[in-house]
C-alpha cells in the first residue's frame, strides 16, 4: 500500500449516517486516481438485462446503505480497511442515456485509467454485462486474468450480443479471461458444459466449509491476476430480493462473508493478486428495508478488508 496519499484520502468525511454527502463509506470524492489504492465508481447501466430492469439505481443504493457502516473497525477482521487503504469515490461514469456504445466506451476507459494510475478499480453495477467493459479496460494493463465469480448464473451463454448472460464467454473467447484458472460459486441454473470454468454449484457451496472453498479458490487462481465479481443474485432471494433475476436456493449472506474471511486466514500462504472487483445487479426498486443494498455493502466492506489484509507487508 502506498503512503503518498495518507493526508489527502484516508481521512473520513464525518457526518451523521442520515445526512451529508452520500459517497461510498464517506470516502473523499474526486479523480486523483494516482493518489488512491482503490477507486470506487458506479456503472449505472441496465440495458443488458433479460428480466427485470432497475440495477441502474444500484450504485446510488449501495452508497446510501454504506453510510450505516462507515464507523470503524470491522468484525471479525479487527481493523478498519480505510486505515490501511486509500479509497476514493470517483462518482458514476456519465453517458447519454440509451447510447450503449457511449456507455461501453466510458466504462472501458474508466477501468483502464484507474489501473494505469496504479489503483484497483472497484465498480458498482449496473447489470452484470458491465463487467465485460471493466475487464476489457483492465486487460491491456494486467494481461489475461482469472475470474472469481459469485453468481446464480454462469453468464457464459452463446450468442453474438453482449448482455448479462453472455459476457464471460465473450471474455474467454477474446483471451481476456482464462477459464482454466477461473471459478464460479453459487451456480444453480442450466448452462452449456462446453468450457473450462470450475463451478461450485449452490448446494455444494452452501454445505462445504468456507475454508475448503477459500483454498479451492486460491489453488485455482494461483499467481494469475484475478478479477472478483459478485452478482448479488448469488444470494438466495430471502437475503437479496432486490435484484433482476432472483433464483431460489442460493447462498446466505453469511456464507459469502465466511468465504471472504477464510481467504484472509493466516494459514493461507498464497494470496489473490486482485486486479479489479465489482458488485452488480442490485436493483433497489425490488428491495425492501434496504435488505439487498445492505448485503451488498457488507460484502463490499469485507472485500476491502480482504484486499487490505492480503496486501499487508511480509513479516
Amino acid at each position: 500500500m502506498t503512503e503518498r496519499n495518507e493526508k489527502d484520502l484516508r481521512g473520513l468525511i464525518t457526518a451523521n449516517s442520515f445526512s451529508g454527502l452520500p459517497t461510498f463509506f464517506r470516502r473523499h470524492f474526486g479523480s486523483q486516481y494516482d493518489q488512491a489504492d482503490v477507486v470506487v465508481y458506479g456503472l449505472p447501466f441496465d440495458l443488458g438485462v433479460s428480466n427485470r430492469p432497475g440495477s441502474r439505481y444500484g450504485p446510488r443504493a449501495i452508497r446510501e446503505a454504506s453510510l450505516q457502516l462507515a464507523w470503524g473497525t470491522v468484525w471479525p477482521w479487527g481493523f478498519d480497511p480505510f486505515d490501511r487503504l486509500s479509497v476514493l469515490d470517483a462518482g458514476d461514469i456519465e453517458y447519454t442515456y440509451g447510447d450503449i456504445e457511449a456507455f461501453h466506451s466510458a466504462a472501458q476507459e474508466r477501468a483502464r485509467a484507474v489501473a494505469e494510475a496504479g489503483a484497483i478499480p472497484f465498480s458498482l453495477g449496473g447489470d452484470h454485462s458491465v463487467t465485460l467493459y471493466s475487464l476489457t479496460g483492465l486487460s491491456p494493463v494486467t494481461g489475461p486474468m482469472a475470474l472469481v465469480h459469485f453468481d446464480a448464473h454462469t453468464d457464459t451463454s452463446k450468442g453474438p450480443e453482449v448482455q448479462h448472460g453472455t459476457m464471460f464467454r465473450h471474455a474467454a473467447n477474446s483471451g481476456i479471461l482464462v477459464p482454466e484458472r477461473s471459478i464460479q460459486i453459487g451456480i444453480r441454473t442450466h448452462y452449456e458444459k462446453d468450457d473450462a470454468y470450475l463451478r461450485l454449484h449452490a448446494p455444494e457451496a452452501c454445505h462445504e466449509k468456507p475454508e475448503v472453498i477459500a483454498q479451492t479458490i486460491l489453488d485455482r487462481v494461483g499467481d494469475l491476476p484475478c478479477y472478483i465479481t459478485l452478482d448479488i443474485d448469488c444470494l438466495d432471494p430471502a437475503y437479496a430480493p432486490g435484484t433482476g433475476t432472483p433464483v431460489p436456493g442460493g447462498l446466505t449472506t453469511l456464507k459469502v462473508l465466511e468465504i471472504l474471511r477464510a481467504l484472509g486466514q493466516e494459514d493461507h500462504r498464497n494470496r489473490l493478486l486482485v486486479a479489479g472487483m465489482d458488485i452488480v445487479e442490485v436493483a433497489p426498486c425490488y428491495d425492501h428495508a434496504q435488505v439487498t443494498a445492505l448485503a451488498a455493502v457488507q460484502i463490499a466492506h469485507e472485500l476491502l478488508c480482504l484486499l487490505a489484509y492480503q496486501r499487508r507487508p511480509e513479516k
